[in-house]
């Protein structure tokens, strides 16, 4: 399956992987990164909107043929309402780990058995098409480098690109702090809420919120 049939939360999944490290990819900063992904996809897709700041599904019986797409929407349908930033962290690992078995079943990720302590029983995952992942880190530093107007990538391609510098994965290397990569990721945010009236709301909203985590967890560890 070529890298640009994934849906958005697994591209930022397959993004977040660094294959120098593997193992460690499973952290609450990853898990918010894949739903901020979903949210978004959701939202473009037009099913779920934005009513005074609470992420609402347009109906009760939409459905995208996506595992994961669809299980976060019949979460938000089932749950009480909460506004986009409560959805990137909350129960976001369901959406991460659902969307790790897919990329295992789609031949991008191979979950290996080991023992813990040669005892314990453990799942270790880890690329298993390297070249594919390879080639998304490269367009991804080349959409947040800006050779390319904002205004011709696809609404997708901007979403997951200003999400992943958000997010700061190690696998797309050091994270610029000037005022031009700031200025292309506002601009790639904006890009990847073109699609609809309302929709540059939810992808800056959506966007702030892992940025917020992301910062959050840098401080608890320290760096």
């Amino acid at each position: 399956m070529p890298n640009g049939s994934l849906s958005l939360p697994a591209r930022l999944c397959l993004l977040a992987w660094d294959p120098a490290r593997p193992g460690v990819t499973d952290t609450a900063r990853h898990h918010h990164l894949v739903r901020a992904g979903a949210l978004t996809e959701l939202a473009q897709r037009g099913l779920l909107v934005d009513d005074e700041g609470i992420a609402t599904p347009v109906d009760l019986d939409s459905r995208t043929g996506d595992a994961v797409l669809d299980g976060l929407l019949d979460l938000v349908r089932e749950s009480m309402p909460h506004r986009w930033r409560t959805w990137v962290r909350l129960h976001a690992r369901l959406t991460f780990d659902a969307v790790r078995e897919q990329l295992v079943a789609e031949g991008y990720l191979r979950a290996e058995k080991k023992r813990v302590l040669g005892v314990f029983p453990s799942v270790e995952y880890v690329l298993a098409r390297s070249a594919a992942a390879q080639a998304l880190r490269e367009e991804t530093r080349y959409l947040l480098e800006g050779p390319v107007p904002a205004g011709e990538v696809s609404e997708r391609n901007a979403a997951m690109a200003a999400l992943a510098a958000a997010a700061e994965p190690r696998a797309l290397g050091p994270a610029g702090t000037d005022a031009r990569r700031e200025g292309r990721i506002a601009e790639l945010t904006e890009r990847g809420g073109a699609a609809a009236p309302g929709l540059r709301r939810i992808v800056g909203e959506v966007w702030g919120a892992v940025s917020a985590e992301t910062a959050r967890a840098v401080a608890s560890t320290g760096g």
